[in-house]
């Protein structure tokens, strides 16, 4: 099985970025985290981060072509307003989770709406790194009742 943890703009900044909000986890030790649980369930994480839009739409194609089965996708501040990264989504047959580290809707009201949730088949908030976690573990079953 192979998953996509995909990670918008801004995300690379994890640790540094407003730790009070985002905590002091790196992206990497969450990337890192999120491809030891994969193994433990059989499955290869594959990561990409990019502040792009483009490059971000560019690897959801990707990851169809290339036989992902599942995305975990944290799209950062596009979530609110990228109806290009929402129609990437919707023209691909691969199963996405959306992911935010903190709580989306008790934030400012802007972020309270995600153009992204539409087309995802879930989306976790406010639990910070373990939402990813959390997130490997929904996107494995899902793909696995589908194959039954």
């Amino acid at each position: 099985m192979h998953i996509l943890l995909l990670n918008g703009p801004n995300l690379n900044r994890l640790g540094k970025r407003e730790p009070a909000i985002y905590g002091t986890e790196t992206l990497d030790s969450i990337e890192k985290r999120v491809r030891e649980k994969g193994k433990e369930f059989g499955a290869e994480v594959v990561c990409f981060q990019s502040n792009y839009e483009g490059a971000l739409i560019d690897r959801i194609h990707q990851a169809e072509d290339e036989g992902i089965e599942g995305v975990i996708f944290n799209p950062g501040a596009f979530t609110h307003y990228s109806y290009a990264l929402r129609d990437a989504i919707a023209s691909v047959q691969v199963p996405v989770i959306e992911v935010h580290l903190s709580n989306i809707h008790r934030r400012e009201s802007f972020r309270h709406h995600s153009v992204i949730a539409p087309e995802a088949i879930g989306q976790i908030v406010g639990l910070g790194a373990l939402g990813y976690e959390l997130a490997l573990q929904a996107i494995i079953q899902y793909i696995q009742g589908r194959e039954s």
